[in-house]
């Protein structure tokens, strides 16, 4: 029987999955360093091949066709499991471990153990990222990355690594002046954070979440928020594992011992076929015993 693939250029399939992906010739175009002339004779080229159309010209985008639709599937698929080939086969190069974390997880929990980490495994260096929104692990260049959720997410697999539990924290001064006595006290503080967080810590400690806001300040990271409650700006919800330095120090003060989830934990995760990178397993056996080792100094 004749290889179907026969006589198809490997370029095509590419631009046509691309084009598939993002439902644009001209994205399509500006991911791959092309014209948009050249994507299309691409892709006419290979519907000419296969003798069906593989896409609906529409008047802003592309949609595949249902037979197109079939091979953008496929051809997604192939895709990564090509670039993941490629990767751990030129990785021992490279010798760099890309990490795409949270940015208040960076510098309050991971950045200052990375030292260690880099110590056992002089040959390999460390990419830090914080970039704010979600990663794709199978597209984008990173190795691992360090999230809150639930831990499942199509194509990865992951591990717990620390709860992510909340609690009030405030500067000393501020819980001086406050007086505060009960968590119900708490509802005429002025708090930092988002209301729904707050309402769930409320609940957590019996008392009734309140129907008005009382905040002062949101922002884009927890470690911001602790920073303008360290600043006397007001009483923050945050993590007791994260802050716990600036705790022990007595430059956060903790008025109350209720927490509460605000997620099922604080997770690292990898694509699922990449599971077996020999950077990726050091990374995590050594973040997994540094995780077991927070929790037992928690527990003390």
């Amino acid at each position: 029987m004749a290889d179907p693939l026969a006589g198809i250029p490997l370029a095509s399939i590419r631009v046509f999955e691309a084009a598939a992906r993002l439902r644009s010739f001209t994205r399509a175009a500006e991911e791959l360093g092309m014209t948009q002339a050249a994507v299309s004779w691409q892709i006419k080229a290979l519907e000419t091949k296969l003798g069906q159309s593989l896409f609906r010209r529409l008047h802003r985008e592309v949609a595949p066709t249902e037979g197109g639709e079939r091979l953008s599937r496929a051809a997604t698929e192939a895709m990564i499991l090509l670039r993941r080939a490629v990767t751990d086969l030129t990785e021992a190069d490279e010798g760099i471990l890309s990490i795409t974390t949270l940015a208040t997880l960076a510098t309050q929990w991971l950045a200052p153990r990375l030292g260690a980490f880099q110590l056992a495994n002089p040959g390999l260096a460390v990419r830090l990222d914080t970039a704010p929104h979600l990663v794709d692990l199978t597209r984008e260049g990173f190795d691992v990355a360090l999230r809150t959720g639930s831990g499942d997410w199509p194509g990865l697999e992951s591990v717990r690594l620390l709860p992510a539990t909340f609690t009030p924290v405030c500067s000393p001064a501020m819980a001086h002046r406050l007086d505060l006595k009960a968590p119900a006290d708490l509802l005429a503080a002025p708090r930092i954070g988002l209301d729904s967080e707050w309402a769930a810590w409320f609940v957590a400690a019996g008392v009734e979440a309140p129907t008005r806001a009382a905040l002062t300040l949101t922002a884009d990271h927890q470690a911001l928020e602790v920073a303008a409650a360290m600043g006397g700006q007001g009483v923050a919800l945050a993590s007791p594992i994260l802050f716990r330095r600036e705790i022990a120090a007595g430059l956060l003060v903790r008025p109350f011992a209720q927490t509460v989830p605000l997620t099922a934990g604080y997770w690292l995760c990898w694509p699922t076929d990449r599971r077996r990178s020999r950077k990726i397993v050091r990374f995590r056996d050594w973040l997994v015993a540094e995780a077991r080792d927070e929790a037992a100094l928690m527990l003390d």
